[in-house]
């Protein structure tokens, strides 16, 4: 992930003990102002949860560098919703970064490998513009949380990964609490959720889901396959679909 950092990267030891039951908006202004100054960037999907992070994030800086995985397959809705949280909040490095055109037309000549192939077509579409993204970079910071269950169940809020240090702000926030933030902070929701959508990311991979039909908050993302993460956030070889 790391390309040649002009400072050394604090270990994860050094900073679970610096910032022990640290979360939220401390956890934030620590690792962006203090820990990674210059060095740090949000990676956000704009999807059904997205505003709360991004509102904490632009409470401390509203210059730090967002990434956007723009793959050609997102619904317009949430483009616009990307749009709509930028001017809003006043997020002023909001970067859309899509997968390499050259690549794409060499793997997905007729935009169907999601059909075919979902972890090549993420791996081409997230991973790898994600990975030139983060050249230059010593830290990144996700909205993951527990509560959005399977791989996410124990989820740390300070993480190590390729040589630097992946943040997780809101790991160990409830539903509620996110719920709360959205009411107190007047944020917009994402269009789709009104409408049955519970997470949302690429159009073709993402399903409504029913009232009372399950209680997984990333239920509809690649409905009726074993995959339940696009890769971004798996180790490599699970995330290249073995290549």
């Amino acid at each position: 992930m790391l390309d040649a950092p002009l400072a050394s990267v604090p270990s994860l030891p050094e900073l679970r003990q610096r910032y022990a039951g640290q979360d939220g908006l401390a956890l934030l202004e620590g690792m962006i102002k203090h820990e990674f100054p210059g060095r740090i960037a949000l990676v956000s999907s704009f999807g059904t949860e997205a505003a709360v992070l991004l509102a904490l994030a632009a409470e401390v800086d509203p210059a730090l560098p967002i990434i956007f995985l723009d793959t050609g397959k997102h619904f317009g809705e949430t483009l616009r919703y990307r749009d709509q949280l930028t001017q809003q909040l006043g997020l002023t490095d909001v970067r859309s970064v899509g997968p390499d055109p050259l690549g794409v037309r060499r793997e997905d000549q007729d935009g169907m490998l999601w059909s075919r192939d979902p972890d090549a077509c993420c791996f081409l579409r997230k991973v790898l513009p994600l990975r030139r993204a983060l050249e230059g970079f010593d830290a990144w910071i996700t909205g993951r949380k527990q509560y959005q269950g399977g791989l996410r169940r124990d989820l740390s809020t300070l993480e190590a990964e390729d040589g630097g240090i992946k943040v997780n702000p809101l790991a160990k926030w409830t539903a509620d609490r996110i719920e709360t933030e959205f009411a107190a902070r007047g944020l917009p929701r994402h269009p789709l959720e009104a409408d049955g959508f519970l997470s949302i990311g690429c159009m073709p991979c993402t399903d409504r889901v029913a009232p009372g039909e399950t209680q997984d908050r990333r239920a509809g993302r690649w409905a009726g396959r074993d995959k339940t993460e696009c890769g971004i956030h798996a180790p490599l070889a699970a995330a290249s679909g073995g290549r």
